[in-house]
């Protein structure tokens, strides 16, 4: 099980010496040790280091591959798009959300984005003309939403303008959108 979860190196190093994410695989090799068909795993990468996350979402798909379910609990939204095969999303002890990660990719609406211009008030004019909503941020930039071909079109029109793109990034990832329009909205239907 050491070799499954990359400690077979450190198999004579006492564990009080282990990092964080080596105790972390090391509970993940206690746990396959009576040979599982089920493996529930709760936030296994919190805590770890980007490396750590890495090595611990490459054991889950290792695992994932050899045949054995699991069960993955997490909130880190980048995490199951990366892993996940399929997703249930809970909302007040009610199944919001249960299928494919490509049925709930299709759902995810359009993030919203973080812009910054060399002309913050001349953005906001020309935004007038486009499908986008165009607001002020408390750190004195703008937030964007609206279809990505509107948005597209707005900051294509914003180049053509001359106005100088200084930071342009999603607030959020279209997943963690739709996780808190399904988790945070007491009227959207509950889909199975």
């Amino acid at each position: 099980m050491l070799e499954t979860v990359d400690l077979a190196d450190r198999a004579g190093d006492k564990v009080g010496g282990y990092s964080y994410g080596m105790r972390q695989r090391l509970g993940v090799a206690a746990a396959l040790l009576r040979e599982p068909r089920l493996l529930v795993l709760d936030e296994p990468a919190n805590g770890l280091d980007p490396a750590g996350m890495r090595d611990m979402r490459a054991l889950v798909k290792r695992l994932a591959g050899s045949g054995l379910t699991v069960l993955l609990s997490s909130h880190d939204m980048a995490e199951v798009e990366d892993i996940c095969d399929n997703v249930t999303i809970m909302r007040k002890g009610t199944v919001a959300f249960h299928g494919s990660i490509g049925r709930l990719r299709a759902m995810a609406p359009d993030p919203g984005h973080l812009l910054d211009t060399g002309d913050n008030s001349a953005a906001i004019t020309l935004a007038a003309g486009h499908a986008v909503a165009v607001t002020d941020d408390t750190d004195g930039a703008l937030l964007v939403s609206g279809s990505q071909t509107a948005v597209a079109s707005y900051i294509a029109a914003l180049v053509s303008a001359g106005i100088t793109l200084r930071q342009f990034t999603p607030t959020q990832t279209a997943l963690e959108a739709l996780f808190f329009m399904l988790t945070d909205d007491p009227d959207q239907e509950v889909a199975r």
